[in-house]
């Protein structure tokens, strides 16, 4: 069932993406900063605690549900829930309109817009960068996004599902990347900055969590794109940073189309796939508290600049199809693996 899920949880966030500013991210900011303010005591038991109450206790939440609806009202209402939990963890359509904007500039030769565009999506001084560097943020913060929203939500919810714990991947995943996110943006802005320890726990899970994912999307950009390229550029980076998970994803990418990826150029002082919606409230949040934003150098693999062409707006075109493809191969084998456990 975990396929029909996923076939109706992406339908619908197609349809009727969340609204930018909605109850859910406003619940999970506000529920982050609670852990953090009633659990994190600068230890790194207490860090370890915080991030299990933060992303973990959500997750056997999710699933307790999921258990007990099937067993009380019946499985269609557990795979109701199930597609619930997936159209708000999901998030293609949270930051697809900002690669699409930024394209349709770079499109009409207006350069000055596609500027103003990233620094408004990414929060970077964007005033500056040429246009092959505008298009090389936009390749990199939209695959590293659609990572992040789409095949490792539906990787974890996948496998998750398979042995019966409902929706318990797809929040765990969400939440991990999330706190991660945003208790290192509190300690830049220095608004309730959370401790070392909890960051470092925080970071540490959400590496470890996100190792599998980060190689299965490679994978399939390989598959789907050129694929002796992309396993090339994708062991040249592992050899060099092999603890960089976005390294990984962005040097298959770069094989896989035949452009040039990373460099020294300005980055987010977020994270280079922040949703929009986080950005916005958070850098509203900022702003009420005098904080400052900086941007901060690239650093690890993403900093390197490897082989292939000058980023060009038709490497856009290029990176659309390369995620398409790559959800569509994904769910195919999931519909085959579904076929076979029917039938078996």
């Amino acid at each position: 069932m975990s396929f029909f899920a996923i076939l109706f949880a992406l339908l619908i966030e197609q349809v009727r993406p969340l609204a930018r500013h909605n109850p859910v991210h406003a619940g999970l900011r506000s529920w982050a900063r609670t852990v953090s303010q009633n659990f994190d005591a600068g230890k790194s038991h207490h860090g370890w605690v915080a991030w299990l109450l933060a992303a973990v206790l959500p997750a056997a939440v999710a699933c307790g549900i999921f258990w007990g609806l099937a067993a009380t009202l019946g499985w269609p209402f557990a795979v109701l829930w199930n597609v619930a939990v997936l159209y708000v963890t999901l998030g293609f359509r949270q930051f697809s309109h900002h690669f699409t904007d930024i394209r349709d500039a770079l499109d009409a030769g207006n350069e000055a817009q596609a500027r103003e565009l990233l620094a408004q999506w990414q929060q970077v001084d964007a005033s500056e960068l040429p246009r092959s560097e505008i298009v090389r943020h936009v390749i990199e913060h939209s695959v590293l996004a659609a990572h992040r929203h789409v095949f490792g939500v539906l990787g974890w919810f996948s496998v998750l599902s398979a042995v019966g714990l409902g929706p318990a991947g797809a929040v765990l995943y969400r939440l991990s990347e999330f706190v991660t996110r945003y208790w290192t943006y509190k300690n830049r802005t220095q608004a309730l900055p959370a401790s070392s320890a909890l960051q470092a726990a925080a970071a540490r899970a959400w590496y470890l969590i996100d190792w599998v994912p980060a190689r299965v999307t490679a994978l399939g950009f390989a598959v789907v794109g050129s694929f002796e390229e992309a396993i090339d550029s994708w062991r040249n980076v592992a050899q060099r940073f092999p603890d960089d998970n976005d390294g990984v994803i962005l040097a298959a990418t770069s094989g896989a189309v035949n452009v040039r990826l990373g460099g020294e150029a300005l980055r987010s002082a977020y994270s280079p796939n922040s949703s929009q919606s986080f950005q916005a409230a958070e850098a509203a949040e900022a702003a009420a508290s005098g904080a400052v934003i900086k941007v901060t150098e690239s650093s690890g693999a993403a900093a390197s600049a490897g082989p292939g062409r000058e980023p060009e707006a038709a490497h856009l075109r290029s990176i659309v199809g390369l995620v398409w493809r790559s959800v569509v191969l994904w769910m195919l084998l999931l519909a085959l693996l579904t076929l076979a456990r029917l039938l078996g």
